[in-house]
């Protein structure tokens, strides 16, 4: 009787070493059915220096349109390559220097950088017209390089390319197979690049109405999203991973338990 009570003992307590469910896997934890919160105001992705962006502009006349329009290249490399208007080719794009500018056709360098899409739509249209180059502009500007990264506990950590305004870090880290069950939902650190300086800043996936307020919960272009180990996998990075908290620790500690308890009762 005494050994069967070891062994219970002994099976018990690895049942709560190694079973217990962890609180920090699911999002949102605070959210409950119809809640509405606040979302941190975001105006969209503004340009930047090495930014590159594509600027079509449509007119009633094809020759106005012409003018304001780079060519389209519809060869490859080891191809014959011409250009013309064809919107079946590649779109020819606009990087921008290191000055914020582009060399746009006709209306000459412009500073674009800082500027959103519609900001930068809006600001050749009333050039056009200011010099009365043209009337009724139809401009549409599209991005073409950006990206962000998400490094760590994720299942395909990597470089990701997006080209709407808005993409918030939810959807980031969908993109990139969300997090594995190993990650850190509570700590979620955002590194950005701001006008030569990098700010950090920490997220807290289990608290959807903190993170709806964070300045980073819509990303910006060249964002790096870093999900840290949690402890279950810091602990399988030890050698063997026999420490306190570890379920190898328990099964060791209690089969040692069961030998020492046979002997002393048989």
């Amino acid at each position: 009787m005494k050994v069967r009570k070891v062994w219970q003992l002994a099976i018990a307590t690895l049942l709560l070493a190694s079973c217990k469910t962890p609180a920090g896997i699911t999002y949102f934890q605070d959210l409950n059915n119809g809640q509405i919160d606040a979302v941190k105001y975001n105006e969209g992705i503004r340009l930047k220096p090495q930014d590159k962006i594509s600027i079509i502009v449509k007119s009633k006349n094809p020759e106005i349109s012409n003018l304001f329009n780079l060519p389209y290249i519809t060869g490859y490399v080891g191809e014959s390559t011409k250009t013309g208007s064809s919107v079946n080719g590649r779109i020819s794009g606009y990087t921008i220097d290191e000055k914020g500018e582009i060399d746009f056709p006709v209306l000459g360098r412009l500073k674009v950088a800082g500027m959103t899409r519609d900001e930068l739509e809006r600001y050749i249209k009333r050039l056009a017209e200011e010099s009365n180059q043209a009337k009724d502009l139809v401009v549409i500007v599209e991005f073409l390089n950006l990206h962000f990264t998400v490094l760590g506990e994720v299942s395909r950590p990597g470089e990701v390319t997006f080209s709407q305004d808005k993409i918030s870090i939810p959807q980031a880290l969908g993109l990139a197979g969300d997090m594995t069950l190993y990650g850190r939902r509570d700590s979620v650190f955002i590194y950005r690049d701001n006008n030569g300086n990098r700010e950090t800043y920490v997220v807290n996936m289990l608290d959807g109405k903190s993170m709806a307020q964070s300045p980073v919960y819509y990303l910006q272009q060249n964002d790096i999203i870093y999900v840290q180990p949690n402890d279950y996998r810091k602990r399988q990075s030890t050698v063997n991973g026999n420490n306190l908290q570890s379920t190898s620790f328990w099964l060791s500690f209690t089969s040692v338990l069961t030998t020492v308890a046979v002997f002393l009762f048989k």
